[in-house]
């Protein structure tokens, strides 16, 4: 019998994308992939916009774009346009991140204070070129939506242009 791995119960939240201009990244998404806005924010903190879409027959896709200096400016810069991230969301991410580091995965960035979304990363040059997120939160997409639009009404606009 083959042993489990050593993340349990991971499904894919999303598959974040960045872009230099979201308006015209979004029109892609969403008129011509058929996505539905579903919510953004700007985190002017951290230096970026994100804006998600979901598609009817499942899946994720967020848009992120700079917003001054920032971690999505640095990617764009050396990499271009592209994939920046997987999320996968788990439960129980704190015990997830005891198995993946007793299991000598190295994971960065690890953040499990915030009751709302708790994080890790394990970093691009560990996942063949990409950085995986792995993420667990109480709050499903439609609770979400329903937070980001009352908090950031203004990312609604990129759902009309």
């Amino acid at each position: 019998m083959a042993e489990p791995p050593l993340v349990r119960g991971a499904r894919i939240d999303h598959v974040a994308v960045a872009v230099r201009d979201v308006a015209a990244a979004a029109s892609l998404y969403r008129d011509v992939l058929g996505g539905d806005f579903l919510f953004g924010a700007d985190q002017p903190e951290q230096g970026f916009r994100f804006v998600q879409y979901r598609f009817p027959s499942g899946g994720k896709v967020e848009l992120v774009t700079p917003l001054g200096d920032g971690f999505v400016s640095r990617f764009l810069d050396r990499r271009g346009e592209g994939v920046h991230h997987i999320t996968l969301r788990v439960s129980d991410l704190a015990d997830q991140v005891a198995r993946l580091r007793g299991g000598g995965i190295e994971l960065m960035q690890v953040a499990l204070e915030d009751e709302h979304w708790k994080e890790a990363f394990i970093h691009p040059r560990d996942a063949h070129g990409v950085l995986i997120q792995l993420a667990e939160s109480p709050h499903e997409d439609e609770e979400s939506a329903r937070h980001f639009r009352e908090a950031f009404p203004e990312s609604a606009l990129l759902a009309t242009r």
